[in-house]
């Protein structure tokens, strides 16, 4: 086991490497045993630049290895610029990695491919650009997700279309290599529209007779913005939803989830990106930015609700539990229910006090000036996560957060929550289905430890457990970052 890191905001479990820029998930495929998970990175620093594409590999959604840099950008080639967002997909012997293709004179970012024939250790780029050109009537066009369906592969595209809506567009092809358009699989409305939109990454998943389509919406005067699940049928090669678009994460700093379906069993797995939330001149000090969420496992009710729980593999990360308590807590003071590490996995099951704010908070300074608190709001029917005093540092930024939560309303019923906190991320979950990510930044000493609270005159019932995570495998391997020094990805 390697020693913690000397950053102590460096996540401890979540996938990312100890230096430079990352942001989104790419090439989620299983393949020949083993996960593999790319990203977008840059072994250059901690910006967004120069953007090659990362790579861990595993056999169980919890032991890791990095892999050589998987794609790199061809000097003065189609992908110059960078090798931007996409997916990829196993096909017999090899791996085949779709990718935006990245010039900066170039508005669009065309489609290409990738194939690796040794699980992922060495790339060969296809000559020619697969798709050159986007449709008529586009005004963005990048992040190629392809999936094999029935007897043919399809692939939807992010876009934009001239009047202002976003859509994902689709392509259907027999071989991976000609591809015919069929036109927008599904576009936002026009008509509740407030400015000019596109949809980033699009993601597909079946259930059955029922679908998801999961965009990161990209506005031209903010650029990232959000990421919406959109649920339904498809229909005559076109996807009906049957229920307004709603958020797949509440959260500040979750974008460009990507998908998975988990091998010989009906189950998807999502990454996300967890961008800083903290000044740029600060992530340039640290030599790093951005971190992969951990995997989860989505579902849909059979109301065409989508659920989200963390994967089931996660659970071999717990250590010994370090916390187990319940009871009560009344106004004024709070219930000290324990302390635990920088990285731990905690459920809850919470009666709200009825007649004011009641839940967790997280104190990790000494003199409990410095804390994350996560509460449930019964007027409100709201589950809160508020930052405003989990970082010391000015720069570090702060907020309140909501997520719906019609259980907190009614009176003598328990809410159950899961969070997970590593170092500077927390991962909460609302009773498997709302998720609400958030970064934080604690410079006090701590230790760190958990109170129960309530700001109402009535009471608050608890019962909490709590484990230390510990990472999976450590891997310490020397990785050629494309044209640049190597990079020694390693986990901490």
């Amino acid at each position: 086991m390697s020693a913690l890191p000397a950053d102590p905001h460096l996540p401890a479990v979540h996938l990312r490497p100890p230096h430079n820029w990352i942001n989104d998930p790419n090439g989620l495929v299983f393949h020949d045993g083993h996960y593999h998970v790319f990203f977008q990175y840059n072994p250059h620093g901690p910006q967004h630049s120069n953007v090659h594409w990362g790579h861990f590999r595993g056999p169980d959604l919890v032991n890791w290895e990095p892999l050589p840099v998987a794609l790199t950008p061809t000097p003065d080639g189609y992908d110059a610029d960078g090798c931007y967002s996409g997916n990829a997909v196993s096909d017999d012997d090899r791996i085949v990695a779709f990718y935006s293709a990245h010039r900066n004179n170039r508005w669009w970012q065309p489609i290409t491919t990738a194939v690796s024939q040794d699980n992922g250790r060495t790339w060969v780029k296809r000559p020619q650009l697969l798709i050159p050109e986007p449709p008529a009537g586009t005004t963005m066009y990048r992040d190629p997700y392809v999936w094999r369906q029935d007897d043919r592969w399809r692939m939807l595209v992010g876009s934009a279309l001239d009047d202002g809506r976003a859509a994902a567009l689709l392509y259907e092809s027999d071989n991976l290599e000609n591809w015919a358009y069929l036109g927008p699989f599904h576009t936002s409305d026009a008509a509740a529209a407030t400015g000019p939109i596109g949809w980033e990454c699009p993601q597909y998943a079946t259930f059955g007779d029922r679908s998801a389509l999961i965009v990161s919406d990209w506005t031209p005067q903010s650029g990232p913005s959000h990421t919406t699940v959109h649920t339904g049928r498809e229909k005559d090669g076109r996807f009906a939803a049957d229920s307004p678009p709603a958020p797949l994460d509440h959260g500040p700093d979750f974008y460009a989830p990507a998908l998975l379906k988990a091998p010989g069993e009906d189950r998807w797995l999502l990454w996300g990106w967890a961008w800083e939330a903290r000044d740029d001149s600060w992530a340039h000090e640290a030599g790093w930015a951005g971190v992969l969420t951990l995997p989860r496992e989505v579902s849909l009710t059979a109301d065409g609700a989508v659920v989200q729980r963390p994967a089931r593999e996660l659970l071999a990360l717990r250590g010994a539990r370090v916390l187990h308590r319940t009871g009560h807590v009344t106004r004024p003071e709070p219930a000290e229910l324990g302390q635990v590490s920088r990285t731990f996995d905690l459920t809850a099951a919470l009666i709200p006090d009825p007649t004011g704010a009641s839940g967790l908070r997280l104190v990790t300074s000494a003199d409990g000036s410095e804390y994350l608190d996560i509460s449930l709001d019964p007027a409100a029917g709201q589950l809160i996560v508020d930052r405003g005093h989990a970082s010391l540092d000015g720069r570090a930024r702060g907020g309140s957060y909501t997520a719906p939560c019609p259980a907190a309303a009614r009176p003598g019923t328990p809410v159950e929550l899961r969070v997970i906190v590593d170092r500077s991320i927390a991962e909460v979950y609302l009773a498997d289905e709302q998720v609400l990510t958030l970064r934080f930044y604690p410079l006090a000493d701590g230790p760190w430890r958990l109170q129960a609270r309530t700001t109402g005159t009535g009471r608050s019932d608890f019962a909490v457990e709590a484990w230390n995570l510990a990472p999976g495998g450590v891997y310490q391997e020397r990785v050629l970052a494309g044209q640049g020094r190597d990079a020694e990805l390693t986990r901490p």
